[in-house]
């Protein structure tokens, strides 16, 4: 195949990928130069998930209208003009090759005004060609409308996610932006309607709860942290607080969002031994050190960084965190009136305290170990006694005789085969999934009228979640409907679910697609109520009387699929006649 120069156009559409990758990085590029241009103002609007419209507003310095057409030509920028400068970048835009990549694989159009100039101009590209500029009234600052985004490149709109996805990726963006820089005045406005509106007023905590929630705001924790050059604020989230994935830890560094596995690690490693395995805490980091010290001009998204430093910032941002942590964890107190495995009684307030688990002080967490993984699997190590336990049918569970409960998380069962160790939460579990997805399908499913609507406060960015699958929770038995901006009123509930906190239920659902964003339509009901049940379950911890003991065994028994939670998780641990004899040498030697 011979050589050939590529054309120009299909040049900048190469180009155009590597900087453009969805909506989402069309936003980023544009607030960012609004950022840049000295802004107090951004109002943002888009239709259609970003395919049909994104337009950022501003009212910063503005373009001259002598140099508003270089502003979409390719490599033409205010911010560099020496090799020099590349290792001391102020501004979050430098490559000046945003505007230059939308124009290609989009219609855009830019009207300016330079606040020192009477006019402003306008200038528009459509799918890489340039028209002339033309003198525009308009107030100081820039309105960047970009339109039809991947007209020309069909394949790529192929590949981008639904626009509940595409939405939820700009809603993070713009609320993480707007928390980095308090100071602006921020609005999104997605399809018509209000998503984000801050006061500009530069109180972080304000737009906290807009990214987070209330409830999960309140339980962040300020710090402020300063080693020799560099500076770290932010809030890190209590040890109660956590996520499945580490999609919530959020790194500034010098006002730029980055993506850098090396700080990640550093935060997760300063909560190391106080979280449980698999979960990960909350955090929004806001890092400032001198701009030589970090090389921004890594990749053309600028989303990657790289540090000259790297072990001592490493080291920084894990004892910022931990010093955090540690200021905001006194050492407790020894209270005599704790009861091994029981209710016991907070002598300071003289309310009861339910702890989590036996060997847990209320409020702490428990870290797996790879003991309590076999614990919880079975497992067995090579030369142990597993060889010995008959193998189980997953669709049978034999008559079983109630023992008792012990630790208040495990119930203790008698077979005709030996003893069954049963996790009461995993067994709920599988109890409740099988009983709402029976009456699903059946079509009737009871549903229990709540005295009192429960209202539910979320993020615009789950707000939108919610709204998308309103249909299949509607089948599943809940009554909701829109309640204001972001709020909805929960006004009945599966019957099922009568006994438990509803608003529970629907965090539950938020929170299955933030994790799976792009489930089988065959499986979405399978997947929420398998999270509505985990949330609703009876939890380990949780004593139980004889008859609830009773109750919970007699309902396993008739599940299809008793032996294992929704998730996969084991319900029951089995312990047979056998090897119970070796153990106790009946046998032989052990």
């Amino acid at each position: 195949m011979k050589i050939k120069v590529l054309s120009e156009q299909l040049a900048s559409q190469i180009a155009a990928g590597e900087v453009i990758e969805r909506p989402s990085s069309v936003v980023k590029e544009l607030i960012e130069n609004a950022i840049d241009a000295g802004a107090t103002q951004i109002e943002l609007e888009i239709k259609d998930a970003g395919k049909k419209l994104i337009q950022v507003s501003d009212n910063g310095v503005g373009i001259p209208a002598d140099e508003i057409a270089l502003a979409v030509s390719r490599h033409a920028t205010s911010k560099l003009s020496k090799a020099e400068d590349l290792f001391d970048i102020r501004t979050l835009g430098f490559r000046g090759e945003a505007l230059s990549s939308i124009g290609s694989v989009a219609k855009l159009s830019i009207v300016s005004k330079h606040r020192d100039a009477d006019l402003g101009a306008e200038v528009s590209v459509d799918g890489g060609k340039t028209e002339g500029v033309k003198a525009k009234s308009a107030p100081d600052g820039t309105v960047v409308r970009v339109e039809d985004l991947f007209f020309n490149v069909p394949a790529r709109l192929k590949f981008l996610k639904t626009n509940t996805t595409e939405n939820r990726q700009i809603t993070g963006l713009i609320t993480r932006y707007a928390l980095a820089y308090p100071h602006i005045r921020w609005q999104m406005i997605q399809d018509g309607r209000v998503y984000l509106q801050t006061t500009g007023s530069g109180d972080r905590k304000e737009i906290l709860q807009s990214l987070f929630g209330v409830s999960d705001a309140k339980r962040m924790l300020p710090i402020l942290f300063e080693d020799g050059e560099m500076r770290i604020e932010g809030f890190i989230s209590e040890l109660g607080l956590t996520r499945s994935n580490r999609r919530d830890i959020t790194l500034f560094v010098n006002g730029r969002w980055v993506q850098d596995a090396s700080l990640t690690a550093a935060v997760i490693r300063a909560y190391n031994t106080m979280l449980m395995v698999g979960r990960f805490p909350v955090v929004v980091l806001f890092i400032q050190m001198p701009p030589d010290m970090v090389d921004v001009n890594v990749h053309p998204s600028k989303a990657e960084v790289r540090f000259k430093e790297s072990d001592q910032v490493f080291s920084t941002v894990q004892r910022a965190i931990r010093r955090g942590l540690l200021a905001y964890s006194p050492v407790p107190e020894l209270n005599t009136a704790v009861l091994w495995g029981r209710p016991v009684e907070d002598i300071s307030t003289s309310k009861p305290v339910q702890m989590e688990a036996p060997w847990q002080m209320p409020g702490q967490q428990h870290e797996k170990t790879e003991e309590s993984e076999r614990v919880q699997t079975g497992f067995q190590p090579v030369g142990q006694t597993q060889s010995l336990q008959a193998p189980l049918s997953s669709d049978y569970l034999p008559v079983l005789r109630l023992v008792g409960q012990v630790a208040a998380t495990y119930l203790i069962a008698e077979g005709p085969d030996g003893l069954y160790l049963i996790d009461q939460h995993a067994a709920h579990e599988r109890v409740l999934f099988e009983q709402m997805m029976a009456q699903a399908r059946s079509g009737i499913v009871p549903s229990q009228a709540l005295l009192e609507a429960a209202v539910v406060e979320l993020t615009p960015e789950k707000a939108g979640i919610l709204e998308e699958r309103l249909d299949v929770l509607k089948g599943l038995g809940f009554e909701i409907e829109n309640f204001g901006p972001n709020s909805f009123a929960l006004r009945a509930v599966p019957a099922i679910l009568a006994g438990g906190d509803p608003a529970e239920a629907i965090y539950a659902v938020v929170n299955a697609f933030e994790e799976d964003e792009t489930p089988l339509m065959a499986e979405i009901q399978d997947l929420v109520a398998a999270r509505v049940c985990k949330r609703m379950a009876i939890k380990a911890g949780q004593i139980l009387s004889p008859e609830e003991q009773k109750n919970l065994l007699l309902n396993l028994e008739t599940c299809q699929v008793p032996r294992t939670c929704p998730h996969g998780r084991p319900t029951m641990i089995h312990l047979s006649a056998m090897m119970l004899e070796r153990q106790f040498g009946r046998t032989g030697a052990i």
